[in-house]
Formats: structure tokens, C-alpha cells, sequence
């Protein structure tokens, strides 16, 4: 595989978000990684060095519109932009609903902030015709989990999103993949309540999405019998999915 000129990276301190760096890590590659964790992204950009990529890195706010604006601007702009970056959320034992606090948080980082690179972004790859954004979703985007009610949503928006906008700018060369994973081995996977079926570790997962990538798929999503379990989710009667999921283990706690 031809290793593209550049790419950007959202969460590239993340499970996903680093083995994708060091998957795309080459000589002749300029990797642009974000991450909030200044010691994690250093050791990340350090092995993608080591690897030949030229690498640069930001510990920008994603979340702060103007430096958010101020920091993609002055990019030269790449072929590839992953919107990785991203949180999860349950409530806690006792609660009543998930901390709405934390909650706009997480929809500020999980699906207002890949809108808004995408808002940035999109743009300048059509006008120079041609470049790819990818958005990082989740197969609880299918259908939303009890357990996870406002990841959930996040990652549905932006499927929905990264769906509509594919079809948005197809006619300008830019092409748009959305990335639906099941459950990758994290910290974050770990602190998610209810089972893991098919888990993965990132680096299958950083390949499975890569190949997605290269042949501009509208779709990635993995793996196979959690896919087929969560889109079928979606199209029987709610009711019935909603007693299988709580049969399955993914309802609320009594």
C-alpha cells in the first residue's frame, strides 16, 4: 500500500488513535497527531519518528471553537483528516440519569468537534479536489445501549452525520468513511458496563479500519457477528430489542 502524503489524527494518545498512527508511520508520511496527554502523544510521535514519518503534534482544545478554527487554518492541509478523538459515559451507581456536565462534554468531543474540523476542512480538500474525512462512530450507534444512553447518541449522530455528508461532497472528490468498531481492549473499553463480546486489541482494529480507508468505504464496521447482532438490533420492533438487550446483559442495574 502506497502510504498517504498526510494525515491528521484526533485521540492519537487513545488505543485507536495511536495504533493508527504507528500503522500509518513511513518514510515519506507526515502524520499530524493531537492528544490532550503531553507525555503519551510524545512517546507516540517518538516511535512514528523511529518508524521514518515526519511528525508534528498539538495539545489544542478541540472543544474551543476559535483555537480549534485558529489551529486547522495555519495546517497545511492533509489527504486524510481521523476525527478519533472521543469519551465514553454511564451513569453512576445510584444516579438516577448520567451527569449532565459530563454529558455535554462528551457531545462536545464525541460529535460537535468532528463536525466542526469537518465544517473547517471539507471545504478547502474540495476546492483542491480531492482528501478523506473519517469519523470515528461505534456500533452502539445501531442501536442505542441502556448502559451507554449518551455515548450512544453521540456516536449515532455523527454515523448519521458522516453518512449524509459522504453523499454532500462525493461530486468534489473528497470522500467520507465512517468507522462503526465493536469493542476495542482500552482503559475506556474496560470502564464500559455490560459484556464485550468479540473484543479486539487495537492494532487489528487500526488495520481493519486502514484498509476500510484506503478503498474510500462509505462504512467500516467490526466485527462481523457484533455487527450483524447490533444492526439486527435496529430493524426488529424496538420492544423486542430492548428485552434482548436487557436478557444479554446491557440493561440498567436493579
Amino acid at each position: 500500500m502506497t502510504a498517504p502524503r498526510s494525515l491528521l489524527i484526533t485521540g492519537a494518545t487513545g488505543a485507536i488513535g495511536s495504533a493508527l498512527a504507528r500503522h500509518y508511520a513511513a518514510p515519506d508520511t507526515h502524520l499530524i497527531l493531537h492528544g490532550r496527554d503531553l507525555e503519551r502523544l510524545d512517546a507516540v510521535a517518538d516511535a512514528c519518528r523511529q518508524a521514518g514519518a515526519d511528525v508534528e503534534t498539538s495539545r489544542v482544545d478541540l472543544t474551543d471553537d476559535a483555537a480549534l478554527t485558529e489551529w486547522l487554518e495555519h495546517l497545511t492541509l492533509p489527504d486524510i483528516v481521523i476525527a478519533n478523538a472521543g469519551q465514553n459515559l454511564h451513569a453512576e451507581p445510584g444516579c438516577e440519569m448520567e451527569d449532565w456536565e459530563a454529558t455535554s462534554r462528551l457531545l462536545a468531543i464525541n460529535l460537535r468537534t468532528p463536525m466542526a474540523m469537518a465544517e473547517r476542512l471539507a471545504p478547502r480538500m474540495a476546492e483542491r479536489g480531492h482528501g478523506q474525512i473519517v469519523f470515528l462512530s461505534s456500533l452502539a450507534a445501531w442501536h442505542g445501549l441502556p448502559v451507554t444512553p449518551s455515548y450512544s447518541a453521540s456516536k449515532a449522530g455523527i454515523k448519521a452525520y458522516g453518512e449524509a455528508l459522504r453523499g454532500w461532497l462525493a461530486p468534489r472528490g473528497v470522500g467520507v468513511t465512517v468507522v462503526m468498531p465493536g469493542y476495542v481492549s482500552s482503559p475506556m473499553c474496560e470502564a464500559m458496563p455490560g459484556p464485550k463480546p468479540w473484543e479486539i486489541d487495537a492494532p487489528h482494529a487500526a488495520r481493519r479500519i486502514a484498509r476500510g480507508i484506503e478503498r474510500n468505504r462509505a462504512r467500516v464496521s467490526f466485527p462481523f457477528p457484533l455487527n450483524l447482532g447490533c444492526w439486527s438490533l435496529a430493524v426488529l420492533p424496538a420492544g423486542l430489542s430492548q428485552r434482548l438487550l436487557g436478557v444479554m446483559g446491557y440493561g440498567r442495574p436493579s
